[in-house]
Parts: C-alpha cells; sequence; structure tokens
C-alpha cells in the first residue's frame, strides 16, 4: 500500500481557501478520508503597524498553491484534479503522469513556518515510538519518545549517548518515525 505524502495543487490566485472547503467537502461526499487527509493552505500570521495600531494579518506564503496530504491513487488524484479551481498538480508532467511529492524536508519547512507538523501526535505518532531525528544537534541519532507536549509540539527522546540512555527534547519537525 502507498504511504501519505504530500502535494502541491495548483489554484486559481486568490481561491486557495474555497478550493479548501471545496476538496474538504468533496473528500466527505465521495467518501474518499481513507486515501485524502489533510488540505492546507499555507498562511502566516504577520503583525502589521499602521497609523500607530497593531493589526494581525494573515499572509499566504505560497498564493495560488493549496497542500494536499493524501495517498496517491488513480480515485484521489481524480477527487482532487477535478475539484473547483484546481489547475492542477505541481511536479506532475501533464498527460496523465502523476505528480511528485513534497520531499520530507521540504514540507517540514513549510508546516514549520506555520506552527504544524506533518506528523499527527497521538495519531501517527505516540509515547514509546521509535524515531530517528532528521535535523538540530541530535541529527541521524535514533530513540525511542518518552514524552510528548502536544501543545509546544516537542518530544522528549530516550537516545543512547556515549554509550548512556539520556532524555532529550526536540521538535516535532526534527523526527521521522524509525
Amino acid at each position: 500500500m502507498e504511504e501519505k505524502r504530500w502535494y502541491v495543487v495548483n489554484t486559481y490566485s486568490g481561491h486557495e481557501n474555497k478550493v479548501k472547503e471545496k476538496l474538504e467537502m468533496r473528500i466527505e461526499s465521495m467518501d474518499m478520508q481513507e486515501n485524502i487527509f489533510r488540505v492546507v493552505v499555507p498562511e502566516q500570521t504577520e503583525i502589521e503597524i499602521k497609523d500607530g495600531v497593531k493589526k494581525e494579518k494573515v499572509k499566504k506564503l505560497f498564493p495560488g498553491y493549496v497542500l494536499v496530504e493524501m495517498i496517491m491513487s488513480d480515485e484521489a488524484w481524480y477527487v482532487v484534479r477535478n475539484t473547483p479551481g484546481v489547475t492542477g498538480f505541481i511536479g506532475s508532467s501533464g498527460k496523465g503522469a502523476k505528480p511528485i511529492p513534497l520531499s520530507s524536508n521540504e514540507i517540514d519547512r513549510i508546516l514549520g513556518q506555520m506552527g504544524m507538523s506533518r506528523l499527527e501526535l497521538g495519531s501517527e505518532i505516540v509515547e514509546g515510538d521509535k524515531v530517528k531525528i532528521i535535523a538540530g544537534p541530535f541529527v541521524s541519532m535514533f530513540g525511542r519518545i518518552e514524552k510528548i507536549d502536544l501543545e509546544q509540539q516537542k518530544l522528549k527522546v530516550v537516545v543512547d549517548l556515549f554509550g548512556q540512555e539520556t532524555l532529550v527534547e526536540v521538535e516535532l519537525a526534527q523526527v521521522e518515525k524509525a
């Protein structure tokens, strides 16, 4: 069985939220929850000071694009591609070719900017799971999750440091399942 990966979908500029809404409705109505999981409009909140007044403004990181977490199948590809407002997948040559998914590093960087992670705490990753650290000072080390902090998106992981079990704290985006 294919694994779920993140894909970039091109939309009409300014229609990203409408596409997200329509795609989520189609996932529900066409019973595709087993193949299409999350639809994300990459955006970031910025604080703008205008006339001495602070205002929060939501800014799109990639105007005209939506991220979709899915298992690539003919049915899932059809549902996403034929959603109103979608102009196609990025990483596809067209002519019916399936698109190339984003790499773990790419999606971690994008979701990290939004305070999100590609791994879902509690469902995909739980205490006791073995993980590989893919970024930070403990890169390429393996360990076991001791504690999960949902609010801070951090994990306490037991790693073997100089022959001794040591508890280290890492961000969720810095690990992948081993």
